[in-house]
């Protein structure tokens, strides 16, 4: 299985990578200090961070804690896009790490939409080395059919993505709402939508204490890694970007 130790094991040296340094900069310096790669520069200027992620002065960009709406409509902006997808990568305090998407409250309101995001996802995966076996979560058991109407297309909607994938030879199964189980038997979670992704994110990251290394952009053709401004050091997602850039090459 897949997990934190695989992102660190390597440092490449020549990889050019920015990070944003806003509500507390101690923790974007102390992170930036503890890279052994010196081309890792802090960027106060977000539009700077972005301009210079699209022109190639730096190969990859990681939000750091810059506000999200400072930077976030820049990177839609540069990018022409209208919403970005984001793929988290989450590894509990026991257990291996895990892929999750949808975890935007805005993404992944259609089965059209989670599955463009599942085969991006698995794309990205395999860059990384990690298995791609699809768990695609549903609001409950399928037991639970016909107590509520939600639940019900939930359980509709997963049904519907499973079979998609299958046909296409992905390795994709119904988790159901069994997010316990699937974060073990699964490398990529599906959630039915963005806001319950989210909170499956911040429960597990914020209350659990599960290690986030961060949330590639996927519907985007540069490395940019989306991070909370309540992470306390970003080494990791500066490493997980420095990875994905090599997985382009």
């Amino acid at each position: 299985m897949f997990n934190v130790k695989d992102i660190l094991q390597t440092e490449p040296s020549d990889i050019k990578v920015g990070i944003g340094r806003g509500t507390d900069a101690s923790r974007v310096e102390r992170s930036v200090c503890a890279i052994t790669n010196k081309n890792v520069k802090i960027y106060e200027d977000p539009k700077k961070l972005i301009d210079d992620l699209y022109s190639g002065v730096i190969d990859a960009a990681v939000r750091g804690n810059i506000s999200s709406s400072a930077i976030l409509n820049l990177l839609k902006e540069k990018a022409g896009v209208d919403h970005l997808e984001r793929l988290v990568i989450l590894e509990p305090r026991t257990g291996s790490a895990f892929f999750m998407a949808p975890v935007g409250i805005d993404e992944g309101w259609t089965v059209n939409e989670k599955y463009e995001m599942t085969v991006k996802a698995v794309k990205l995966m395999r860059k990384l080395g990690a298995g791609t076996r699809i768990a695609v979560m549903s609001g409950g058991r399928i037991e639970d059919r016909g107590r509520n109407k939600n639940v019900d297309r939930s359980l509709d909607d997963a049904a519907e993505l499973v079979s998609i994938l299958q046909k296409e030879g992905y390795n994709a199964y119904n988790g159901e709402i069994l997010i316990e189980s699937a974060a073990e038997e699964a490398d990529l979670v599906i959630a039915p939508d963005g806001i319950t992704g989210n909170m499956i994110f911040r429960t597990l990251h914020f209350l659990g204490d599960a290690v986030a290394l961060g949330a590639p952009v996927l519907n985007i053709d540069k490395v940019f890694i989306d991070t909370s401004r309540e992470k306390t050091d970003y080494v990791d997602s500066i490493l997980l970007a420095m990875r994905l850039v090599e997985g382009k090459k």
